[in-house]
C-alpha cells in the first residue's frame, strides 16, 4: 500500500474515546503496512488547541506504548527544520481546535509546505475535526466563535468539502446541506463522531468506525438545486 493517504476522522481517536482505540490502532496498521516500520514514528500537531500541555500529555499516553511519538510544537517552537523533521515521520496527526487559526499559525511557520511534502513522501496524514477538516479546500467550521461557518481555505489536499462531527451537534447537518445545495460550497464528504474516511491519491477507499452506528456521507447538489446526501458503507471495526 504506497501513495498519498489521508484518514479523516469526523471525530473520535484517544481524545475523544479513549476507551475505544479502534480507529487510532487502524491508523497504525496502515502505517505499518505502507511504511514498513512495526513502531511507527507518529508525530502528533496540537496547533489548533494552543499546543495544550493536557492535549499532548494525553497523546503521549495513547501512543508511546506501541508506537514512536513526537509532538510539533509552534507556539513554544523547538524544532528548527519542520521539512526534515515531518519527512522523517510515519504518521501526523493532527488534533482537534480551532481550524483557521490552526491554518494561519501554520502558514507563519511553512508547515503547511511541510505537510505537503510529506504527504507526497507517503506519509500518512490524519486527524479529527480540525485535524480532519484540514485537508479539504473548504467545510464547515466553528473556529469563528458565533455558530458554525464556512472554512476561508483549507490546505486543498482533498478536492471538495468536508463536515466533521455530523451527528455531534444539531446544526452540522442542516448547515452543511444548505451550503451545497446553495452551490456556495462544492460537494463533499460529512463523518459522523467515530466514522473515519480513508483517501488514498484523493480518491476515497474506504470507510471504517469505531462505533456500529457511525456513518460517513457524500453530499452533493441535486439537479433541483436540493442537497443529496448519500450513505457510504463503513467497516466497523470492532
Amino acid at each position: 500500500m504506497t501513495g498519498r493517504t489521508v484518514i479523516a476522522m469526523g471525530g473520535g481517536g484517544f481524545s475523544m474515546e479513549p476507551e475505544n482505540p479502534r480507529l487510532d490502532d487502524h491508523i497504525l496498521s496502515i502505517a505499518r503496512e505502507s511504511r514498513g516500520r512495526d513502531r511507527p514514528r507518529v508525530c502528533f500537531v496540537a496547533t489548533a488547541s494552543g499546543d495544550a500541555p493536557t492535549y499532548i500529555a494525553n497523546f503521549y499516553a495513547a501512543f508511546a506504548q506501541r508506537a514512536e511519538a513526537s509532538h510539533l510544537a509552534l507556539f513554544t517552537r523547538t524544532i528548527e527544520d519542520i521539512d526534515a523533521f515531518l519527512l522523517d515521520q510515519d504518521i501526523v496527526y493532527v488534533g482537534g481546535g480551532n481550524t483557521e487559526n490552526m491554518l494561519a499559525v501554520w502558514r507563519v511557520h511553512g508547515v503547511d509546505r511541510a505537510l505537503r511534502r510529506a504527504w507526497e513522501q507517503g506519509v500518512v496524514m490524519t486527524g479529527l475535526s480540525a485535524g480532519s477538516l484540514c485537508w479539504f479546500e473548504t467545510g464547515t467550521t466553528d473556529s469563528l466563535g458565533k455558530g458554525l461557518a464556512m472554512l476561508s481555505g483549507g490546505l486543498g489536499f482533498l478536492p471538495g468539502s468536508h463536515a466533521p462531527h455530523y451527528d455531534g451537534e444539531a446544526s452540522r447537518r442542516p448547515l452543511y446541506q444548505r451550503l451545497v445545495s446553495e452551490g456556495v460550497m462544492p460537494a463533499g464528504y460529512a463523518a459522523d463522531d467515530g466514522a473515519a474516511l480513508i483517501f488514498r491519491d484523493e480518491r476515497l477507499a474506504d470507510v471504517v468506525a469505531s462505533r456500529p452506528d457511525a456513518r460517513a456521507y457524500r453530499v452533493e447538489r441535486g439537479s433541483d438545486g436540493v442537497a443529496v446526501e448519500t450513505v457510504l458503507p463503513a467497516r466497523y471495526l470492532g
